[in-house]
């Protein structure tokens, strides 16, 4: 069955335009409640970014769920990934992440977590669409759902972060830029670095709900290419609003995409004989990603463009580790989802274990030219479908007689196409890219 409101990441939208509205939200929390108490006990974690609408849809939530009978503890602003772990820890039948992750401020959504801390299973998401389409009963006062909030959230969280890396580590001598987006990491991500010992240089950690991954964060990266530079620092690390997406800087201010990042983390498991089958990509991986890991003997595949997907082919492979190129990157043998912490601090162990900066250790995965261009449309017919686009993506692709890809996806949480093709010769990708990027806005006016 086809959803009506859940896409590939949750709910999302413009706060006040249906369904990112207070009294939809209220109506989720209480679906939401009903379909989890269906299932046993009821207990519910509720966390969120720093965006100011947060507060709004957190009290919408919170009466929804206390109305069908669960119990709801506040979290505050936590990275997505932290309520993902805290939901598990505290053995809650579910977890809300009120967010719309590299979005800007005035969008906002709803991301659910299973007990297990992972992606809500499908069929549970459709209960909750049928739930919202019927009339909603408050339980009866006895059984109304209580609410506490967790004080000591951010901690438990930063102490879980540092156990991924080995006992005693110390990144004493490292001098790190941090750009926490003005989002969800702004506390938690420069006490993990700084209790590990590195020297921290703090960006964009001063929210005030209206300038999450405004000009900053893992979409913005220019601040943190300048700091980096201007500090002398070994590295940048950069986050998007809700702590799920990284990317980094090397020492010479080069841009280090999820694509090298994962390249970086794979390597290293593989030399400590720790890695468990292969690698999962999507659809917008880097070719040249896939040649590196050849290189090496690592399997690797494509999933559809989306972490949901990329976890998906993870469970099902029994696999540890895989993401994209936007900087979700998933590492099994810590945690359950994405989480842009935990994946830059694999990333620092396997540059400390080389004795290589990251400038040096990206060398050896060669990518080769990708040129994406974003094309927005109206909405109504799907462009990648129109009979003109898909003819002139065949002709490009035997163009390219077997040395690019074409690939046109809409995206599921924007009203855009995304238009990406990749070759050997740049100058030919670009031209290429612009054309059919020309051609999705024809036939989309």
């Amino acid at each position: 069955m086809s959803k009506k409101y859940f896409g590939t990441d949750g709910i999302r939208g413009r706060v006040g335009v249906y369904p990112i509205t207070p009294d939809f939200m209220l109506r989720l929390g209480w679906a939401a409640g009903m379909a989890f108490r269906s299932m046993g006990a009821c207990r519910v974690l509720v966390g969120k970014d720093t965006r100011i609408s947060g507060y709004m849809f957190e009290s919408a939530l919170e009466a929804g769920l206390s109305a069908a009978g669960a119990d709801v503890m506040l979290l505050g602003p936590m990275p997505t990934p932290a309520i993902a772990y805290l939901t598990r820890t505290f053995h809650a039948e579910a977890g809300i992440v009120i967010s719309a992750s590299h979005n800007p401020h005035d969008d906002n959504g709803i991301k659910f977590f299973s007990g297990e801390g992972t992606k809500l299973p499908d069929e549970v998401e459709l209960m909750i669409e049928e739930l919202l389409d019927t009339p909603m009963a408050v339980v009866e006062s006895s059984k109304l759902g209580k609410v506490s909030r967790i004080n000591d959230a951010s901690g438990r969280y930063i102490e879980f972060c540092k156990s991924s890396v080995p006992s005693g580590t110390s990144f004493a001598g490292l001098k790190i830029v941090v750009d926490c987006a003005h989002g969800a990491t702004y506390k938690v991500a420069p006490s993990v670095f700084r209790e590990l010992g590195a020297e921290v240089v703090v960006l964009s950690a001063q929210p005030n709900g209206l300038n999450i991954n405004d000009n900053c964060g893992s979409t913005h990266m220019g601040q943190l290419q300048a700091a980096v530079l201007a500090e002398h620092a070994d590295l940048g690390i950069a986050f998007d609003g809700d702590g799920d997406r990284v990317l980094m800087v090397d020492h010479t201010g080069a841009i280090v995409d999820g694509d090298e990042l994962l390249f970086i983390i794979a390597r290293d498991l593989h030399a400590r004989n720790k890695q468990q089958g292969g690698v999962v990509g999507t659809l917008m991986s880097n070719l040249g990603l896939e040649l590196a890991l050849a290189d090496l003997g690592i399997p690797f595949v494509r999933a559809n463009v989306g972490d949901r997907y990329v976890i998906a082919e993870l469970l099902e492979r029994q696999w540890l580790v895989g993401g994209e190129n936007s900087g979700h990157i998933v590492c099994f043998q810590h945690t359950t989802t994405g989480d842009a912490i935990i994946a830059a601090l694999q990333v620092l162990m396997a540059l400390k274990r080389r004795d290589e900066s990251l400038a040096q250790s990206r060398q050896a995965l060669r990518k080769c030219p990708q040129i994406l261009v974003n094309v927005r449309f109206g909405g109504g017919a799907n462009p990648v479908e129109h009979p003109a686009v898909k003819e002139a993506c065949a002709r490009v692709t035997t163009a390219m007689a077997g040395r690019g890809r074409v690939l046109l996806r809409k995206s599921g949480t924007e009203p855009l196409v995304r238009v990406m093709v990749e070759g050997d010769d740049e100058t030919q990708v670009r031209g290429y890219a612009d054309e059919l990027a020309k051609l999705v806005a024809e036939v989309s006016a």
